[in-house]
This record gives structure tokens, C-alpha cells and sequence, in this order.
């Protein structure tokens, strides 16, 4: 088992994961990384949500410095096992479950199982069991496309190893000293993590959610990158990237509309994977708004 360079490990069931808190009051905020990244991916919103109120971000047993577990998993083991951690580390509740992507299937997993433990949800980005729905026809065969071409990816070499140690370490410029040097390194050595833990997300995953209850009348935001989607064009040209695009903002407006509260903002100038290292403050406009409702 590896310290983390920041936090501690909880013990959770036959799991130790890791936690970092900061802040004081509630509802907490949790953050939920999406599929590759890790809870110190974002650590420069959860600094800035501690300002607000308890702010944690962790690591899913399997992922980042949590101990290792067979992936993928369900949904509702996540769910869970975040509801032990939170509850084994006396963070006070409710809480309002910041997800990203994959993680925002989580955060709505949550929800489902939990709902009088919810204050608000606030989803970054977030994919959608009917997702094919809102995009054009083409798009089913691209996913299949750019899951293949991700399973077949070769080991990095020297050369790319290298590149992609200096365009993190510019990514991740402002961390903190302890932790920006080993959270690189971890995106270079389990780069394979995050494939291994979406693998069920179009299948286990959307019928967990699918089935699921309704979410709990909570606020609910919905923000969407619209930054342009470089690997995507990698596979299609760029009238089906911008068409996908176009879906997915109709996805996100219609995940807010889904509940009393809920609320659908765009983010200029932010990826899909970066959308919170981009633009910080557009993340914690939305979460201060949305905890002045909860």
C-alpha cells in the first residue's frame, strides 16, 4: 500500500481508501473523479470549495491510492463504498456529491440508493444511459471505434513517456510540491486504470440507472464543456464532432429539466477530461450557487 502524498487512508470494509478533507460545516461536498483521474486531480476545487463548506475529494477502491480491487464495478458498489467512507470518517451530512463523467453515474447512483442523504448534485460534464438518443446515428459505431482503439493501445514509449511527463507537470503547475510529482507519475504508470473501470459503463452501469428511482428533489446543476473534443476528432471528422456536441448540450439540458431544481450552465474554453483544472471558477460559481439552495 502506497501513503498518498496528502490525506489519510480510511479503512472501509476490505478496502483502505484515501481521503483528503478540508473546510469546516455542511453539507459536504465530495467530490467524484470520472474514469482516469483520481481525487488529487482535483484538488484545486476542493481547496476552493473548502472555503464554502467540509470539501473532500477520494479514490474508488481500485483507483489513484485506494487499495486495489477487481474492476469494473457496479455502481452500486460504489455508491456503497462511498457511503461507508463518509459515514467511517464522520463527515457531516447531507452531502452534496460533485461528479465528473463516470463519476457523475456514481453521484446519481448515490441518489437513487441514499436520497434522504443527498443536499445537491452537481454534475460536471456527465454521460447518460440514454446518451445515444441525443446524438447523431454515426455516433454508436464511433464509440465502438474509440473503445477498440483504446483497448489496443500499446505501452508509451521512452519518447512518449517523456512528452507526457512535461505537458502534466504544465498541467498540474500550480499543485502543491508534495503532490505534483507523484500524481504525475500515477497518470503515467495507471493510465489503463480508468479503461478498466468504464468498461461496464454502457452496459451494468446505464441498467443500474436506468432501473433505478427517481432522483430526490435536490438542486441539481449540469455544467457542459464546450471546448472542442481533440481525441474524438482523432475519429471523426469535424461536422460529427461538432453534431455529437451539439447532442450532448441537449443531453445535459434535459438531465437538469428532469427535476424541479435543476439547472443546465455552459463552460466556454474547458475539455470534457479537464473541465475543472481549465475553469476553476465556473465550477465553484456553480457549486456556491447551488449550495445557497440546499
Amino acid at each position: 500500500m502506497h501513503k498518498p502524498p496528502l490525506g489519510r487512508l480510511v479503512p472501509v470494509a476490505d478496502h483502505h481508501l484515501f481521503l483528503h478533507t478540508s473546510g469546516t460545516g455542511g453539507p459536504t461536498v465530495v467530490f467524484l473523479p470520472g474514469a482516469g483521474l483520481v481525487g488529487l486531480d482535483f484538488l484545486n476545487v476542493q481547496q476552493l470549495a473548502a472555503d464554502l463548506a467540509t470539501s473532500a475529494v477520494y479514490d474508488r477502491a481500485g483507483t489513484g491510492w485506494s487499495t486495489p480491487a477487481d474492476l469494473p464495478r457496479t455502481a452500486t458498489e460504489v455508491a456503497t463504498e462511498l457511503r461507508a467512507l463518509l459515514h467511517t470518517a464522520s463527515l457531516p451530512g447531507p452531502f452534496v456529491l460533485v461528479g465528473h463523467s463516470l463519476g457523475a453515474f456514481y453521484a446519481r447512483r448515490y441518489a437513487q440508493l441514499f436520497p434522504t442523504e443527498v443536499a445537491g448534485l452537481l454534475l460536471l460534464d456527465p454521460g447518460h444511459e440514454d446518451m445515444l438518443t441525443y446524438l447523431p446515428p454515426q455516433a454508436a459505431e464511433l464509440n465502438n471505434r474509440m473503445k477498440q482503439a483504446a483497448q489496443d493501445m500499446p505501452d508509451l514509449t521512452d519518447d512518449q513517456l517523456t512528452a507526457s511527463r512535461t505537458a502534466l507537470t504544465t498541467l498540474y503547475a500550480t499543485w502543491p510540491a508534495e503532490v505534483l510529482p507523484p500524481l504525475v507519475e500515477h497518470h503515467l504508470t495507471a493510465w489503463r486504470t480508468g479503461l478498466a473501470e468504464a468498461a461496464n459503463m454502457d452496459t451494468t452501469v446505464y441498467d443500474e440507472l436506468r432501473h433505478g428511482t427517481p432522483l430526490p428533489d435536490v438542486p441539481l446543476t449540469v455544467l457542459t464543456a464546450t471546448g472542442r473534443n481533440a481525441y474524438w476528432s482523432q475519429f471523426a471528422d469535424e461536422h460529427l464532432v461538432q453534431a455529437a456536441q451539439t447532442g450532448l448540450h441537449a443531453m445535459h439540458a434535459a438531465i437538469a429539466s428532469s427535476v424541479p431544481r435543476g439547472q443546465h450552465r455552459t463552460v466556454d474554453n474547458a475539455s470534457h477530461q479537464y473541465l475543472t483544472i481549465e475553469q476553476p471558477d465556473a465550477v465553484i460559481t456553480a457549486l456556491a450557487d447551488l449550495l445557497k439552495n440546499c
